[in-house]
């Protein structure tokens, strides 16, 4: 590789560039450009059914410019139009969007494609770069700009034309310096500004300048700088939209959409999932999403991702990335214990009327139709925080510290026997076997709790056989019985109970209402005993019972 055949793009000096300082606040206006630039990045492009169907998905999710094609390209481009128009699917505040190059016969053609409209967007363009100036036209600076202004004067006559056909026909116009990120800045501006004479826009009726960087060739600051210096020099800048179409050669375009924002831009064009030509366009999904963990309202609709995903992957035949950034499969899933334990104590302490503060997880997964079961998947990774989150999340299992430490080696030894990610009903299931959930070693007959004297008397048919104790409590009235049977002293060193809203899940009988987890001492040994039943001191007793039976 010999990095020396390669030059730095060209940027314009900006020593008191002002972007860097300045927050977003709003959303910016949106076109989505999937149905003509997503789609003729497509190596079967899509046919007029498959338009429609992600038509209307754009349409749901609060497109109000969307670019549905180049009508003066083919014959599937222009019916595709006329259809939309035919059949009355455009909705009242919705704006199609038309590209067309500098060229009569395509401008006429595009017209008659938009026939009847009640408003449309048109947009025209011609390339600007140096490199196609110098080696695809063969023509010098004044002759490109003549080329857009000759662009401008059709687009307006055209115009003309068919609103004196269709009265109720308003159309926007927007022009392209093709290729604005390897143009110089200034020339960029020239021409614009040679645009915008022909047009005469007005600040009640302005047009849209479209800023592309068609190939990204610069840093996301570099090509700010480019907005910034284009916008500040612009005059009658308050007639004039600024718009920003980035491609993502460099793995950038979000980044410079977002920071031409910042430089001043009004307008965002790119696709859903960032589908489009080499690298793909601007991904609108994306850069919505990151000003919605902001704070602010995007005004597009991606909450339900499982609904409009497919959609896109079915006419694109393109699958999303499981770690898609915001709607990928796996992208609120942790599989390190310290980052699941993190993301465990926050939820708990995560209250629902105050601000998002949670470790790992930048927005609510459920603010974009996930749930909390994927958030958090165990393997062998994963550690005592991880199934005890899982537990908690899926089976109301609220585990004391000393209960994680002592199921974590199960839950690890199950997740490297099978090598890969265990489910929650897998989890559970080691869990239950582990301390006996479903097969109790212990058969409670019967007991009977008084109080005598300011102390607990405890009388006990365990598997036919009586015990009689005393204590301060039900726990220490056990453990007196269980030393005057077997003559072992008992200390339980902790005890935590709660009652069990899954009660579907968890057994020792379908009807368990709560589960106790005792941590005790005897015979020199460390032990925990875990045990259901339908009332808390059936429950207590049953595993303090457990763990001297271990």
């Amino acid at each position: 590789m010999n990095a020396l055949k390669y030059r730095r793009t060209p940027t314009p000096e900006l020593p008191n560039r002002q972007w860097p300082n300045n927050f977003l606040s709003k959303a910016p206006m949106w076109a989505s450009v999937d149905l003509r630039d997503g789609n003729q990045a497509l190596a079967n492009p899509m046919t007029v059914e498959q338009k429609l169907a992600l038509w209307d998905q754009l349409v749901k999710m609060g497109f109000k410019t969307i670019e549905v094609g180049f009508p003066s390209a083919s014959q599937v481009e222009f019916d595709f139009t006329r259809r939309l128009i035919e059949e009355d699917l455009i909705p009242g505040d919705v704006s199609i969007q038309v590209l067309v190059q500098a060229r009569e016969h395509l401008i006429e053609r595009t017209y008659e494609a938009l026939k009847g409209v009640k408003q449309a967007v048109v947009h025209v363009y011609n390339t600007t770069s140096i490199v196609q100036r110098d080696n695809v036209f063969e023509k010098s600076k004044d002759e490109i700009k003549a080329m857009a202004v000759q662009g401008a004067k059709w687009v307006q006559e055209y115009a003309c034309k068919a609103e004196q056909h269709s009265p109720q026909s308003k159309f926007v116009f927007q022009y392209s310096p093709e290729s604005f990120s390897q143009t110089e800045t200034d020339y960029a501006v020239e021409v614009c500004q040679a645009v915008m004479e022909v047009w005469q826009p007005t600040p009640e009726n302005r047009c849209i300048l479209n800023l592309p960087a068609t190939v990204e060739s610069t840093s996301p600051n570099r090509f700010a700088d480019q907005v910034e210096y284009f916008i500040s020099h612009l005059q009658n800048r308050e007639s004039a939209i600024i718009s920003i179409h980035t491609h993502n050669d460099r793995g950038c375009a979000v980044a410079a959409a977002e920071l031409a924002l910042l430089a001043g831009a009004d307008r965002i064009e790119g696709t859903l999932l960032g589908n489009g030509e080499r690298t793909g366009n601007m991904d609108i999904v994306t850069l919505a999403m990151n000003l919605f963990s902001e704070g602010i309202d995007p005004q597009l609709e991606f909450s339900q991702p499982n609904e409009w995903i497919p959609v896109v992957e079915e006419v694109t035949q393109i699958k999303t990335h499981p770690r898609h950034p915001w709607v990928g499969e796996v992208v609120y899933t942790a599989y390190s214990g310290s980052h699941q334990d993190a993301i465990r104590k926050c939820l708990l302490k995560q209250q629902a009327d105050a601000p998002w503060n949670v470790a790992y997880l930048p927005i609510d997964p459920k603010d974009v139709g996930r749930d909390y079961e994927a958030i958090i998947r165990v393997n062998s990774q994963s550690g005592k925080a991880g199934s005890a989150f899982v537990l908690a999340q899926e089976y109301g299992l609220n585990l004391p510290k000393w209960v994680q430490l002592d199921f974590a080696p199960v839950a690890q030894a199950l997740a490297e026997k099978q090598g890969g990610v265990v489910s929650h009903k897998e989890l559970y299931h080691a869990f239950e076997n582990h301390y006996g959930l479903a097969n109790s070693p212990i058969r409670l007959d019967h007991y009977q709790l008084d109080r005598v004297d300011g102390k607990e008397r405890l009388s006990i048919e365990i598997e036919g056989e009586q015990w009689q104790g005393i204590g301060n409590g039900t726990i220490s009235a056990l453990c007196d019985a269980w030393q005057k049977r077997n003559g072992h002293p008992v200390d339980v060193i902790d005890y935590a109970e709660h009652a069990l809203h899954l009660v579907d899940h968890v057994s020792e009988g379908k009807n368990a209402q709560a589960i106790a987890y005792v941590y005790l001492q005897h015979k020199e040994r460390k032990v925990v005993g875990v045990a259901t039943a339908k009332d808390s001191v059936t429950a207590m007793l049953l595993s303090l019972l457990k763990g001297l039976k271990t």
